[in-house]
């Protein structure tokens, strides 16, 4: 793993990119060559070639990153694949079309650019599919060895098993009470938990997670300090899961861990920080988005009775009670009968311009004014109604303490998890807010702000 903007990337992506920027790079200069209009030299010496070739590079990854192309890298179709290579090519002729309007010393020639591409589907294509079938199972996979087979375990493994590009091999696992030999997420119950110094030793393990449902008298500490002062990494399931899921497991979080830990509370100094620059960027963004949301409600306005703004408590900052604003994407009195429910899909309860700013996420950008007033943050944890705050806080642990910071727009939950309306799904969101404040920052609020504008572009998560 490497670690970017206060998050865990694995190296398999890393190397992907890289190695995709210097193929790319190589396509191009390859096609000034070849293109005998123009003399290679002069052009990527003199004339700016090197940084036109490197502005179309930089498109065609960005495009790849919208296509989630570095979060699944995995082949299942070649000819999908394929084609979204393509649409990642298209997006860099439009953005070369876009360059014409303004100067043309910034766009490639045109065969050059035809050229380049052509060789750009053929290489990159071909390297995905060599990259995802050889290198991928081989490039620095650590070798992980399960210790118990608790519930955080199994969805570490389970994780594992979708997502190789984490880089980590599942050997197996050590349980008292699962029979040996059985298979669970793609991994084999290798034996007892006194087996642990054999099974290190025979299937080579560089990391044990340990995961046991009950630990006392049975966690062989003498055997796990020897094999960690032989150089194997040992940490808990928890951890583990962590830096693998990127979320903070409320399956074993125990009070004491809040009460004494340093870690999983927000820093002073980083929520001051975010109390300045965010309504910053709010003015910035209520300036630029202004005539977007003039036409937003102009068409709410003429095309459902109702006000245009819609106001709805939420629950903010140590469980303050705010109004929250939105465009009314609903018809009016929509919960007259049913009462507080959660959005589902095709909620008859939306109007049809509703549905389209939804869509787009337009209907929340009044909420730049909540942000203005100080009760909400552009990043932070969604902010729920009251209702089902008292119903969440009863069945789900620790659902109170995501209160601890303001809420956000958007969020770590909303740009790694779907929309949800069970309570299931509010745990796996309060797990990811729960990362969100143990590692709140500068920089892994612009990650999310970045992942939510590509979420927007691709109409995602609205409901």
């Amino acid at each position: 793993m490497v670690r970017f903007f206060r998050v865990a990337v694995p190296t398999s992506i890393v190397v992907l990119l890289l190695s995709e920027l210097i193929l790319l790079l190589f396509c191009y200069v390859l096609a000034a060559f070849i293109d005998l209009k123009v003399d290679p030299t002069v052009f990527l010496m003199y004339d700016g070639g090197a940084v036109r070739i490197l502005v179309t590079v930089l498109s065609i990854l960005f495009a790849l990153h919208l296509l989630d192309l570095y979060s699944e890298i995995r082949t299942f179709s070649r000819i999908a694949l394929t084609l979204e290579i393509g649409q990642a090519l298209g997006f860099a002729f439009l953005v070369q079309a876009l360059l014409s309007y303004g100067s043309k010393d910034w766009m490639l020639p045109r065969w050059v650019m035809i050229f380049g591409s052509a060789f750009a589907l053929v290489a990159l294509a071909t390297w995905r599919v060599v990259y995802a079938s050889v290198f991928l199972k081989t490039l620095g996979m650590q070798k992980v060895l399960f210790l118990g087979l608790n519930p955080v375990v199994r969805e570490i493994a389970k994780y594992i098993e979708r997502h190789p590009e984490v880089g980590y091999t599942n050997l197996g696992y050590l349980d008292d009470e699962a029979e040996p030999g059985e298979m669970l997420h793609g991994a084999k119950v290798l034996g007892r938990i006194a087996d642990l110094r054999k099974t290190v030793t025979g299937r080579h393990a560089e990391r044990i997670v340990v995961g046991m449902t009950e630990r006392r008298a049975r966690l062989p500490l003498a055997e796990l300090l020897d094999l960690r002062f032989s150089g194997i990494q040992i940490e808990e399931a928890g951890t583990a899961y962590e830096a693998t899921c990127r979320r903070v497991s409320t399956k074993e979080l125990r009070p004491a861990q809040l009460i004494f830990s340093g870690e999983l509370g927000p820093t002073h100094s980083a929520v001051l920080l975010q109390g300045l620059y965010s309504p910053a960027i709010a003015l910035v963004g209520t300036v630029v988005t202004l005539p977007l949301m003039l036409l937003a409600a102009l068409a709410v306005k003429l095309t459902s009775r109702g006000p245009v703004l819609y106001r709805q408590t939420r629950v903010g900052l140590h469980g303050a009670e705010f109004k929250l604003l939105k465009f009314r994407s609903m018809y009016v009195d929509a919960e007259a009968t049913t009462g507080a429910v959660w959005a589902s899909k095709d909620d008859p309860r939306v109007t049809p311009v509703g549905r389209w700013i939804r869509q787009l996420r337009i209907d929340e950008m009044p909420q730049l004014w909540n942000v203005l007033s100080g009760d909400m943050s552009l990043v932070g944890p969604r902010p729920e109604r009251p209702e089902f705050v008292e119903i969440l806080a009863e069945r789900v642990p620790y659902y109170r303490q995501r209160h601890c910071v303001r809420p956000g727009i958007t969020g770590w939950a909303q740009i790694n998890h779907k929309y949800g309306d069970t309570v299931e799904d509010a745990i796996v969101k309060l797990e990811y807010d729960l990362y969100y404040i143990k590692h709140i920052s500068v920089s892994l609020d612009l990650y999310i702000i970045f992942h939510t504008l590509k979420t927007m572009l691709r109409s995602r998560g609205a409901q």
